[in-house]
């Protein structure tokens, strides 16, 4: 490829775990001492002029809420270009929200739409021939997501992908599993976890595969206190060779973090911005007894590995059962046959008896599913009716299957139906798949109508110990048809909150959204029956309690509470909607379709193209999820390349402004009025801040960075004595910790590093000034544009005052530009305006000004009288400006900023 043209490939393939990033041609790297006295070979750190700068991973966990960033940093230090490929695997189960790659200082950004949109791209390439597959699976858990760059010379490239997750309690612990293998060494490599529990953590451990026990206490950092945990994975070059002359990379592996909470208190309640989770996992209970029976395909398909690991882990699972345990076996394949036909006691002789059994059973021909399910319900339905001291037990139904049903009723709706009726929701049906040649959905909607779930059993060497780890899972019972109740009047969107079954080891969470001025009364009552008794809990939310914890996270807990609230509802409606046809059908996708255009997330019904890409056919490179996370690898699309033009303008192109990024532009002017442009809604909100002269104002806050931004106000020294005193900014403070950046700004002078008696320029000057990858640039008695190291781009603009005018003093303008960067933790009056947010305007009339109507703007559940009017954003013509026309919020931006305003005001201008 020509380098000057900057061309550039994209390959978008699809999800699997969780973390590799690539370089190709592979890369060597550093220098160091490893374990013990041994010492390393010096290892050059690039291959061809191209090395790998940086890959870091951030985690950070907000009550079970996982929010994850990748971020990997290319260069290119030859004289031509060179291909690189950004891989990465990250859960099945979660969702992408954001993507960005920074090349040759131009920014594309994933931009979240719907796929019948998306479709229009995806069509030309098919009708064109090419292959238009975007999905590949390639683990048991995990998706992969694959890009191909070609770097220009002496140029580098960042990637930034952004993916969340509600973490899920198993075997009494919540996983963070990051796949790593970067397949060379990284000069700058490193995962760091920070975890935020409310209830405090009770332990918090880390394995790495591919790492020796010394390597890993010198490499890994871990620490827990209270409510808070930490865990750091840095590793120098040299901690990263095979070995002390090799140039190749032992991190190859999964890097896995486990942690516990403390389960001290019944109640585990958080509430904030109108939105609950409540996790429920009570300790000290007795196990339940448990009725148990297992439904076991026999067909001719299960020959050789399958049922010789069937059988291993069959026997273990009955090793394991409980003296007051009852159980059965039923066997299908052409035929049913069952090993009692009705429940008997664990006991030493009955064991002996059924892994007898086991081990001497013989396949049989087809597969009578339909018939194999309904003699083991049957077995438990009668043992429930006929033996009363049975009644009370915790029944449970386990099939394992490997194909699809071929003898007796073979339709699969009506076997559907056939075992919803026989069940009528009196115990779960958990319904294991073997291998890849059955219809897993098949198996996955029955288990869901039937109060379970479904789990896929890979064809592999420790197929026994999957189906043992499954069974741990439902091995001990605590609760039975557990109800989680809330105020009816309280609640507007409530997930799953009756549960047939809670087992030791696990968690029941449900999320919900709040009636506005329901707080104060909101709680949750827990009804549930266990053994030999029936269990009550009621907890209640604390306000100041929860005031205290937000405080003490040092973010908006609000937010992660919201998103995890969204994140469970359209994993539960896209359960449903597996299960649903026609209109029910279409009714559902068009709800999971809002919810995942409002919180960007990238679900089976959305795409995320590459904004501001294009291959040489004019369509966007795609990110897609599959519609089917249980595809196998032979069964789904192959990967589709773009050729993307992407690189330097010719000489007869004007080069980019800031004011051509495509990013949302916020900002602030005049007297002070907040103008918040909503892109996905094509319109425009703004607000006035009324605050005497000399207060500080928080206006861009990142507490993942330090970075802030913080405005003084001044006043306007011409009003007379009834009229209140408009303000403006009249002094700005910017300031980044990491780079140990700081710039205070007035309408007189612009002062680098203020504190240490740094540089002072003049508006009267013209000058670019460059410092640890933030460039400011001066122009002159006009504005100052300051892009901090590729993360934001932000614009201060002058406003001189003029002879007559009703404003004395000179005064400031904030506008930024580029926010794509900045953590989704960002605050303040206008930072918490950076990330996507929805809103309605509904009922619009005449208002008190005839030439400007009134409207009701719903927004985050609440109900605002706005006005329709113009305000000047000068972010394109310092000068004169433009007109905006909005909706303008009163009362100093009420129900549309969070909190109050006085919540923002900060004590010093840095």
């Amino acid at each position: 490829m020509d380098g000057a043209m900057g061309l550039w490939r994209l390959l978008c393939v699809y999800l699997v775990s969780l973390l590799i990033l690539q370089a190709v041609p592979a890369l060597g790297l550093a220098t160091g001492r490893s374990k013990g006295n041994e010492k390393r070979q010096a290892v050059d750190t690039t291959v061809d002029g191209v090395l790998i700068q940086s890959l870091k991973v951030n985690c950070k966990v907000t009550s079970r809420f996982a929010h994850y960033v990748i971020t990997s940093q290319v260069v290119n230090s030859a004289d031509r270009a060179r291909e690189v490929a950004f891989e990465v695997e990250i859960p099945k189960t979660a969702f992408i929200s954001d993507f960005a790659i920074t090349a040759s200082k131009n920014t594309f950004v994933g931009d979240i739409k719907d796929k019948v949109t998306a479709w229009k791209q995806y069509r030309k390439a098919a009708i064109s021939g090419e292959n238009a597959g975007l999905v590949r699976a390639s683990g048991r858990n995990m998706e992969q997501f694959t890009i191909h760059i070609t770097i220009s010379p002496q140029s580098k490239a960042t990637f930034r992908l952004t993916y969340e997750e509600v973490l899920k309690r198993k075997l009494r612990q919540y996983d963070i599993v990051i796949k790593v293998k970067p397949k060379q060494l990284v000069r700058h490599f490193e995962i760091d976890v920070d975890i935020f529990e409310p209830q405090g953590i009770s332990k918090l451990d880390t394995q790495a595969s591919f790492l020796t026990k010394e390597l890993a206490a010198q490499t890994i950092k871990k620490s827990f206190s209270g409510k808070k945990g930490h865990v750091l994975f840095r590793p120098t070059v040299s901690q990263q060779q095979s070995c002390p002359t090799c140039s190749t990379s032992l991190l190859d592996g999964d890097f896995k973090v486990t942690y516990d909470v403390n389960r001290d208190k019944l109640c585990d309640l958080l509430v904030a911005n109108n939105h609950f989770a409540h996790f429920f996992a009570p300790q000290n209970l007795t196990n339940m007894r448990k009725n148990l029976v297992f439904v076991i395909d026999i067909s001719g398909s299960m020959e050789g590995q399958k049922v010789k690991q069937t059988k291993e882990a069959l026997l273990k699972i009955l090793g394991d059962m409980q003296p007051e345990d009852y159980f059965d076996l039923v066997l299908f394949g052409s035929h049913v046959q069952s090993w009692r036909g009705s429940l008997v006691q664990v006991s030493k002789a009955n064991l002996q008896a059924a892994q007898d059994f086991v081990r001497r059973f013989s396949l049989n021909g087809a597969t009578n599913l339909n018939g194999g399910l309904l003699r083991g319900i049957e077995i438990l339905t009668k043992a429930q009716e006929s033996l009363p001291e049975l009644s009370n037990h915790a029944s449970i139904l386990i099939m394992l299957t490997d194909g699809e049903p071929t003898e007796g009723v073979t339709d699969r709706a009506q076997i559907q139906r056939n075992i919803r009726n026989a069940i009528r929701g009196r115990f779960p049906l958990y319904n294991l798949g073997f291998g890849h040649d059955l219809d897993f959905n098949f198996l996955e909607v029955m288990s869901m109508e039937n109060n379970g779930w479904a789990q896929r059993i890979y064809e592999d060497h420790d197929a026994t110990q999957q189906l043992q780890g499954f069974y741990k899972q439902v091995a001990n019972p605590l609760l039975v048809d557990v109800d989680l109740q809330y105020p009816q009047d309280a609640v507007l969107a409530l997930t799953q909150h009756r549960h047939k079954q809670y087992y030791d080891g696990s968690e029941i969470v449900v999320a919900g959204r709040i009636a506005d001025h329901k707080l104060g009364s909101f709680k949750a009552d827990v009804k549930a029956r266990g053994e030999g008794r029936e269990f009550k809990t009621t907890c209640l939310v604390d306000e100041e309690e929860m005031n205290k914890l937000l405080q003490e996270r040092g973010h908006m807990l609000e937010n992660h509470i919201e998103r995890l609230w969204a994140y469970l509802t359209i994993q539960e409606l896209l359960a449903k909607r597996m299960k649903m046809e026609g209109e029910e059908k279409a009714n559902l996708s068009a709800r999971v379709l809002k919810m995942s255009l409002d919180y960007q997330f990238v679900t089976p019904l959305t795409s995320m193209t590459i904004r501001g890409m294009e291959d040489e056919d004019g369509l966007e490179p795609t990110i897609d999820k599959s519609p089917d996370d249980s595809l196998p690898l032979e069964m789904v699309g192959p990967r589709r390349t773009f050729v993307l033009s992407a690189g330097q303008p010719s000489p007869t192109q004007a080069s980019p402004t800031f004011h051509q990024l495509p990013n949302r532009v916020t900002g602030v002017d005049t007297d002070p009025h907040f103008i918040i442009r909503v892109p996905q809604k094509e319109d425009t909100l703004c607000f006035n801040i009324n605050e005497e002269p000399g207060v500080i104002l928080s206006l861009v806050q990142d507490p993942d960075t330090g970075f802030s931004v913080n405005g003084q106000l001044i006043g306007s020294q011409a009003r007379s004595p009834a009229q209140h005193e408009a303000t403006y900014f009249g002094r700005l403070g910017i300031t980044n910790p990491a780079t140990g950046f700081q710039l205070e700004v007035t309408p007189q002078n612009i002062t680098l590093s203020p504190g240490s008696g740094g540089p002072v320029f003049s508006w009267r000057d013209q000058a670019v000034l460059r410092q640890d990858g933030t460039v400011l640039t001066i122009n002159k008695k006009r504005n100052l544009v300051v892009s901090m190291d590729d993360r934001a781009t932000f614009e201060v603009v002058l406003h001189r005052v003029w002879r007559g005018s009703a404003v004395h003093q000179d005064f400031l303008g904030f506008y930024m530009l580029d926010s794509r960067w900045m953590s989704p933790r960002t605050h303040g009056l206008l930072g918490q305006f950076f990330h996507p947010f929805d809103f309605e305007v509904l009922d619009l009339h005449p208002g008190s000004d005839l030439t400007k109507p009134d409207a009701t703007l719903v927004v985050k559940n609440r109900r605002l009288t706005v006005t329709r009017g113009l305000q000047k954003d000068y972010s394109k013509d310092p000068q004169h400006g433009g007109e905006v026309s909005c909706w303008f919020v009163h009362n100093n931006g009420a129900g549309l900023i969070d909190g109050i305003h006085t919540d923002y005001i900060v004590p010093d201008i840095f």
